[in-house]
């Protein structure tokens, strides 16, 4: 099997979807499981410590859920072929085909790369980077990669991968429709007449089928594009800016959110590039960290 093909089995990842919702459950268990790899760590890796991994990954990186079933990724992976379990043959499965979490802990379950494939990935790391980097691309926007690497154990410079390609007029078209400022703060600094850490956020990412299209962005400097992205403000239906209720801290909190909370954004020039109502809903729903705080 040569590297191509691996790389392929890795972009080919069936992933849950259904109505625009997002589920980055496999994605973000392979890679846990190329961090322990990149680690020099043990092939086969306990359902236990998955659980409690892969649970923290969820709630840091998945969209705000009561509830996150780490069996459902830790047993359908092995359909990818990218994934094997052993000490599970006296597990009883229900009628969809999965086991129960406390018979995975009891039967001391584990589950991680096919040898082949593990040993593969170990030797090539150039190929081992190249799937982390495909990974990260299919499923998050680039505001949180170093996050993600850092949250895995994969310690590499983010600065190192290539973006996927967008709309090459995106940024300039978000950036002019709010006349080269932050919609949030008003950051606007310039080098000559460049401006400086100024950038163009989807609210629907483009990794949940998201358009390069002016309602379907807006301008934040480069630390409100990393809390948006988070999840630690949305938007109303009003324009107006919503703290989480889980976001909180001491310096920095009260000077780049709180000061914001529940007053309006900057507007675009138009009212025709006004965010779309559905892409910010789908903000609220897929990223926003659960309640906002009370106004």
């Amino acid at each position: 099997m040569n590297n191509e093909i691996i790389a392929k089995q890795f972009s080919s990842l069936t992933v849950w979807k259904k109505g625009g919702e997002r589920a980055p459950h496999k994605p973000l268990l392979l890679l846990y499981a190329l961090g322990k790899l990149l680690q020099n760590k043990d092939r086969m890796i306990s359902y236990e410590e998955i659980d409690k991994k892969l649970d923290m990954l969820l709630r840091e990186f998945g969209p705000a859920r009561l509830h996150y079933r780490t069996e459902y990724p830790f047993w359908r992976l092995q359909n990818d072929k990218l994934w094997e379990v052993s000490g599970a043959e006296g597990i009883e499965l229900n009628k969809s085909g999965d086991p129960k979490k406390r018979d995975l802990i009891n039967y001391r379950v584990a589950g991680g790369f096919p040898k082949h494939l593990f040993n593969r990935l170990r030797a090539d790391k150039k190929l081992a980077f190249q799937i982390v980097q495909e990974l990260l691309d299919s499923n998050f926007p680039s505001s949180i990669h170093e996050d993600i690497l850092q949250s895995v154990g994969i310690d590499i410079d983010p600065q190192r991968f290539e973006e996927k390609k967008r709309h090459p007029e995106f940024r300039e078209n978000i950036l002019r429709a709010y006349e080269y400022r932050c919609a949030v703060c008003g950051f606007d600094v310039r080098l000559g007449h460049f401006p400086i850490a100024l950038e163009a956020a989807h609210i629907k990412w483009s990794q949940a089928g998201g358009p390069d299209t002016e309602v379907n962005g807006i301008a934040l400097c480069a630390l409100h594009h990393k809390l948006f992205d988070r999840g630690a403000f949305t938007l109303s239906d009003k324009m107006e800016i919503l703290v989480s209720a889980h976001a909180y801290g001491t310096v920095g909190f009260q000077e780049w959110l709180m000061r914001f909370h529940g007053k309006k954004i900057t507007p675009p020039q138009r009212k025709s590039h006004y965010p779309d109502r559905k892409f910010v809903n789908w903000h609220i729903r897929e990223v926003f960290r659960g309640e906002h705080r009370e106004l």
